[in-house]
């Protein structure tokens, strides 16, 4: 009982001489310790990463479903964790409305036949859309949530923890400036050199945890680029429905007879461009395809050996062991056992430190 009763008295203690202390630093009565500029600057890019990442993620959601009340139905369902019911959407609508139609209308009428054709290519449209939704809400935004709801929640948490060490620090400094007995000065001289070792400790494991945001830069790039190929299958997909259906009502005679049934002559067919539909779309990044781009670095690394490579960025290094690169300089890479797959070891004369793959083109 006496124990809790004195740690309690301690806990408060602590409490009152930080609270004090952020006081005076207020009114500009105490010193207070600045972090390095470096740190400072790894705090100004993960805010930035921060509220960029959200701003993203808000408009993609936004653009995946225009409607505000279905986004916050599913944002409810999501918290419960439970499946959403099954809609179509307005695609599938409009599609579904042209079918029921023509089939009232008759399908062996021009009309009829024309709008259940087109209520089909709606409901394939729709489809495409929905596999564009789904893509999308794994490979690109759960990433940036996780980045959030996760890395960045980890680094708010030490940052709240590094201030209260640098409170505890700056305290410490002016209880030695006011101790005036021999005793009291030796007490505070130990405190601060207990609490500069404890400040010193959470600021490398928040510069540690800050310099990891770079990793996640490269990896929200290439979430990026799953994010565009999604796009390209998607209107590529929706394009050639669309042309497929053009052709098809090309076909249609230009003059009906009174009863509006299909006449047996035709008229002349439309005539339209078409693109060719593959399974492997192209890669945003220097015209090669992403899976002969990963080829590339695997073989990198089962080799052992070096290749030279293109930088397609410009990227600042976050620490000494990192390399800065300048977009289209060419730089030698070699892969480093036990180094992590998205990272080559880069050398340009005699500077040598990581590079993210992300920023590359190998070259043959």
């Amino acid at each position: 009982m006496d124990f809790n009763v004195k740690r309690l008295a301690a806990d408060a203690g602590t409490f009152l001489s930080r609270a004090v202390q952020f006081t005076e630093e207020k009114l500009g009565q105490a010193e207070k310790t600045e972090l390095d500029a470096h740190l400072e600057k790894l705090l100004v890019k993960a805010e930035s990463t921060k509220h960029w990442t959200e701003r993203i993620m808000k408009q993609t959601e936004v653009l995946l479903q225009p409607n505000p009340n279905v986004r916050l139905e599913e944002f409810v369902y999501e918290k419960l964790e439970k499946k959403a019911p099954t809609r179509m959407n307005n695609h599938e609508l409009l599609g579904q409305s042209m079918i029921d139609s023509g089939s009232e209308f008759g399908p062996g009428t021009a009309y009829g036949n024309a709008l259940i054709k087109c209520g089909e290519t709606e409901k394939q449209i729709g489809g495409a859309e929905r596999e564009l939704i789904q893509t999308t809400a794994i490979n690109f935004l759960t990433p940036f949530r996780n980045f959030l709801e996760g890395d960045f929640k980890t680094i708010l948490k030490e940052r709240k923890l590094l201030q209260v060490k640098r409170l505890d620090l700056d305290a410490a400094k002016t209880r030695l400036k006011k101790a005036r007995m021999a005793d009291a000065r030796a007490t505070a001289e130990q405190e601060l050199r207990m609490t500069q070792g404890e400040f010193d400790r959470q600021a490398e494991i928040t510069r540690l945890l800050l310099e990891g945001v770079s990793s996640t830069h490269a990896h929200h790039l290439r979430c990026l680029n799953d994010f565009v190929e999604a796009q390209t299958t998607y209107y590529a997909q929706c394009y050639q429905y669309m042309v497929d259906l053009q052709k098809q009502l090309g076909s249609f005679p230009s003059s009906f007879s009174n009863n509006n049934q299909l006449s047996v002559s035709s008229g002349p067919s439309v005539s339209v461009p078409t693109i060719p539909m593959t399974t492997s779309l192209p890669s945003v990044s220097g015209g090669h395809s992403g899976s002969a781009a990963s080829g590339g670095f695997n073989e990198l690394r089962s080799s052992n050996g070096s290749r030279k490579a293109r930088v397609l960025y410009d990227y600042d290094a976050a620490s000494s062991s990192e390399l800065s690169l300048l977009a289209d300089e060419v730089i030698l890479v070699s892969s480093v056992p036990g180094m992590d797959s998205d990272w080559l070891m880069g050398e340009r004369g005699n500077q040598k430190g990581k590079v993210p793959i992300t920023y590359l083109e190998l070259l043959n």
